[in-house]
């Protein structure tokens, strides 16, 4: 079989295509966009960005669950049992650097250590563990659970700017494709208009009434625009297949579009409100709300942290514990202060050179992504300063070339009229309807620009549409 299919992309079950335009099947932007976002492989992987966050978050909350150990040690030698050796510990980790512990201890052997001594029934240890040095306001497993809440948070800003990107690029490919299409359809209908022109003045010359010259001249416009036509259907064909490398169903596989798809051709409002940037209002956009924004500000607050906890390394290590000890744990007033095990132990390098190279180096992190986040945020909003000042621009050259196609079809329209009555040529009307061609395409290249500037304003916010 196979790698890859070829499927009609008005398949049941699929999607749907809607609404048919001269007999035509329309794949329209809304539903193209939708395909990209739930099946395109890039946009799957950039779901795991999500799922990776939450495993960091439930693996670092692994440092705080209960644990038990057992501990069990025996030794027989020439049928003499040395010793047996048996510790059974449950643990409860607590926010700051404080431990509970309950214990239980039970030894026995004829070569048995004297310390290890205890009554038959075994001993029993209830306590606690602290540090009252390094990790009593942060330690590790408090500052990698920090990090790793700020993390998931930052991988929904990443997921976002991701996503957004694929989407991003595959409305550029949709704007080539209807770009290429929208001349498609332009050359056909000027070719239709002069084999009909050619026609007429054919008849015109073999009847006498015009030169025979001007069937010849009639002839190069119609093999002009075949010529014209057979180039931009090539265009067409390359626009088509890399607009199929965005789409995908199903279990990754790709789809090739079928011949008689076709683009949706008037997406004026379409786009705003599949793109989700109806209304977008520049005076009252926040910048930190941007999904970079937010994905360095969570990057900040992690090296924070980061730095709180290498400067704690820079305190001694004194740790404590203090246990209440009985051999009958059923009878709680068998737990006397007269017996119990204690224990201290502190460490501090003389110099501190590691400890405070680290902390420098965490410090320089921290400035280098500060700096990054200011940068950052002054470049976003430039960068929707500019988009919206194309998208305005655009409008008004958009109002400008409209103009410009009406004046030159009626001058197309009255330059014929006065072929008909003797007054023009046949050079004249080529010329006027080059014009009229030339500023149709014009006006096709600058709704592209248009369509492709409101794509770059919905990059520039990293929108991650609900609705698709």
């Amino acid at each position: 079989m196979k790698n890859t299919l070829v499927l009609l992309l008005f398949l049941t079950g699929c999607f749907s295509l809607f609404a048919q335009e001269d007999e035509l099947q329309i794949l329209s932007f809304k539903e193209y966009m939708s395909l990209v976002k739930q099946n395109h492989p890039v946009a799957k992987q950039a779901q795991l960005i999500g799922e990776i966050g939450e495993a960091k978050l439930l693996k670092a909350r692994g440092g705080f669950d209960p644990k038990v150990e057992v501990d069990f040690d025996q030794k027989v030698f020439k049928e003499t049992e040395y010793y047996n050796l048996l510790n059974a510990t449950f643990k409860i980790p607590t926010w700051y650097g404080i431990d509970l512990k309950a214990q239980f201890e039970q030894n026995d052997g004829y070569y048995l250590n004297p310390q290890k001594t205890v009554p038959e029934n075994g001993l029993y240890t209830a306590g606690i563990s602290a540090s009252l040095g390094q990790g009593l306001w942060i330690n590790e497993r408090m500052a990698t659970l920090k990090q790793a809440k700020l993390y998931r948070e930052q991988t929904k800003a990443d997921l976002d700017i991701a996503v957004n990107t694929i989407l991003y690029d595959a409305s550029v490919a949709y704007f080539e494709w209807l770009q290429a299409y929208k001349k498609v359809r332009l050359y056909e209908r000027f070719l239709e208009n002069t084999i009909i022109r050619f026609k007429g003045i054919k008849t015109s010359a073999l009847a006498g009434d015009i030169p025979l010259i001007d069937t010849t001249e009639a002839k190069i416009s119609v093999q002009s625009r075949e010529l014209s036509l057979k180039e931009v259907q090539l265009e067409f064909i390359q626009k088509k297949l890399e607009l199929s490398n965005f789409l995908w169903v199903g279990n990754n596989i790709p789809v090739e579009l079928q011949p008689g798809v076709f683009p949706q051709r008037d997406l004026d409002f379409v786009i705003d409100e599949t793109l989700n940037i109806t209304g977008f209002d520049l005076a009252n956009f926040e910048v930190e709300e941007h999904p970079k924004m937010r994905s360095l500000s969570y990057k900040v607050q992690g090296l924070e942290i980061d730095k709180q906890f290498k400067g704690n390394k820079l305190l001694p290590v004194i740790d404590v514990n203090y246990n209440f000890i009985t051999s009958e744990p059923d009878d709680l007033n068998t737990f006397y202060t007269q017996n119990y095990k204690a224990g201290l132990r502190f460490k501090m390098p003389l110099f501190l050179r590691k400890e405070r190279g680290d902390l420098k180096l965490a410090q320089l992190k921290l400035r280098d992504t500060e700096y990054e986040l200011t940068n950052t945020r002054l470049q976003l909003k430039n960068k929707i300063l500019a988009v919206n000042t194309e998208l305005n621009t655009l409008e008004e050259q958009n109002v400008l070339v409209s103009e410009l196609v009406v004046n030159y079809d009626a001058m197309l329209t009255a330059e014929e009229r006065k072929y008909q009555v003797g007054e023009s040529s046949i050079f004249l009307i080529n010329s006027r309807e080059l014009k009229l061609i030339d500023s149709q395409l014009k006006q096709i290249e600058i709704t592209n620009k248009f369509y492709k500037a409101k794509a770059k304003l919905f990059k520039t916010i990293a929108n991650n549409p609900d609705s698709l």
